[in-house]
């Protein structure tokens, strides 16, 4: 729906996502994150875990491909949706309320882990972040490990931003950008 705020979770995945297809032949896929808060004890210093914030995803088409040929147990992940609430009975005759996030976007979270990002097949869209499936390109490494020595920086004369290999300013789009990193 229009409107709807969109939110951003970081969390572990608890379980494998579960690719499905629907009877129209529609793909989707399920999984669940858990996102924990660390919590500083003010008197003794320490830090414990909080409350965990349990989730269920979904997302659809070729989008859940992407995300079930890439995702595993146990990786911590970036998740922005829109937050859904459902309330439903469970088994002991108990009302319950879950939240879910119809997901619009995922991606590694790249604080105690690298990724190799590879495009997918279909529109050029970027698919899976080095974790299995056929987006991965044989002899990288996989999501979680250490990576590659980063390749050489281009040269002046490779780097398209530069107006007709000249380096300095005067970039591409109209000039007044300097080359240099800003960090």
């Amino acid at each position: 729906m229009a409107g709807e705020p969109l939110v951003t979770v970081v969390g572990n995945l608890v379980a494998d996502p579960e690719a499905r297809v629907s009877q129209a032949g529609k793909s989707w896929v399920t999984f669940r994150i858990a996102s924990t808060p660390r919590v500083r004890d003010r008197q003794s210093g320490d830090w414990s875990d909080g409350e965990p914030l349990w989730l269920g995803c979904r997302a659809y088409g070729e989008y859940a491909d992407n995300i079930a040929a890439s995702l595993t147990k146990g990786m911590r992940v970036i998740v922005q949706g829109r937050l859904t609430q459902r309330s439903y009975t469970d088994n002991q005759g108990q009302q319950r309320t879950s939240l879910d996030l119809e997901v619009e976007e995922v991606g590694p979270s790249l604080r105690f882990a690298t990724a190799q990002v590879s495009r997918g097949q279909a529109r050029g869209q970027v698919g899976g972040f080095g974790g299995g499936g056929s987006a991965q390109p044989a002899g990288q490494p996989s999501w979680g490990q250490p990576a590659a020595a980063p390749q050489q920086p281009q040269t002046q004369q490779d780097n398209p931003w530069t107006s007709s290999g000249q380096g300095g300013s005067g970039g591409g789009f109209g000039g007044g950008f300097d080359d240099e990193q800003p960090f």
